[in-house]
């Protein structure tokens, strides 16, 4: 089975048999189109060599992970967390260079604090500089462009090999951050994939706070007001189904929509940048898979 029919079967399972979470299938038409998906090229490293290009993608996506974690951050002024995070790694590519899968193994805490303008006692350092050794770890002595030669245009086997190469890549049912790396791969150009409309859309907790806004996910009284309190939500049965219940709406506003699911995630992550969505609390689960 493709990993993204792996997550298309396992989340219409689990909506199947959400307890905490609903579908509200009278809303499903309430999405509207957005502009194209598309990567901010003031906030990632778009403009060097391919290679470049390319291993800046796979660095940012190794280290997209953390949300749980972003209101402890250091932020940007006007800055989200990811968007901290990236327009600090793009700086650092831009002024030092890329780091080669070799340097990638050797980082320590430290440094990739600096680079991140990050307190390196944050929880978060220490996950971030084991998954940059991961990266350099599945690497080897490839390129980036080899690492994406080797899929052989598949944005499939691109993620199964993400997913079964380094561990924090890991997360059955969902593979967000795998699926997301040949998404954004073929964003920066240096990639083609046959098949990225295959991919679904890329499970976090800013999509499913965005349908929950405009009414097509609804949440249980007890789940809800935790979520409004500003509770963090621990990994567990209601934290898959928010999200399970955000792939399987996608999966059936897309079709509606004539779009791919990887393009409804464009708009619904873009939208969610807006005030309105901002100024409410969303779930947050403090976990290594988005």
């Amino acid at each position: 089975m493709e990993i993204s029919d792996e997550v298309r079967h396992r989340c219409a399972l689990i909506a199947a048999t959400a307890r905490s979470v609903s579908i509200d299938l009278d809303r499903l038409d309430s999405v509207d189109p957005g502009p194209p998906p598309a990567l901010d090229p003031e906030r990632h490293h778009l403009a060097g060599d391919a290679e470049s290009v390319a291993l800046f993608t796979l660095t940012l996506d190794a280290i997209n992970f953390g949300s749980g974690w972003f209101p402890t951050l250091r932020k940007r002024p006007g800055c989200s967390g990811y968007n901290t995070i990236a327009s600090a790694l793009t700086d650092c590519f831009r002024a030092r260079g890329p780091w080669s899968p070799a340097q990638l193994r050797r980082l320590g805490v430290a440094e990739v604090a600096e680079v991140l303008e990050q307190d390196p006692r944050h929880e978060l350092m220490a996950l971030y500089t084991r998954a940059l050794a991961e990266l350099g770890a599945f690497m080897g002595d490839r390129a980036a462009l080899e690492v994406v030669a080797d899929a052989g245009g598949s944005s499939q086997r691109l993620a199964r090999q993400l997913a079964e190469g380094m561990p924090m890549f890991e997360d059955p049912g969902f593979y967000k951050r795998a699926q997301i790396v040949p998404s954004d791969l073929a964003l920066a150009g240096v990639a083609e994939f046959s098949d990225l409309d295959r991919l679904t859309i890329f499970a976090d907790n800013l999509v499913p706070h965005v349908l929950r806004v405009d009414g097509v996910l609804r949440y249980g009284g007890e789940l809800a007001a935790r979520i409004d309190a500003g509770e963090r939500l621990d990994p567990g049965p209601e934290e898959r189904e928010i999200r399970a219940c955000a792939v399987h709406a996608c999966e059936l506003i897309a079709p509606r929509l004539g779009v791919a699911p990887r393009v409804l995630d464009g708009w619904l992550w873009n939208r969610g940048q807006q005030p309105r969505y901002k100024a409410l609390p969303r779930h947050r689960t403090r976990t290594t898979a988005y």
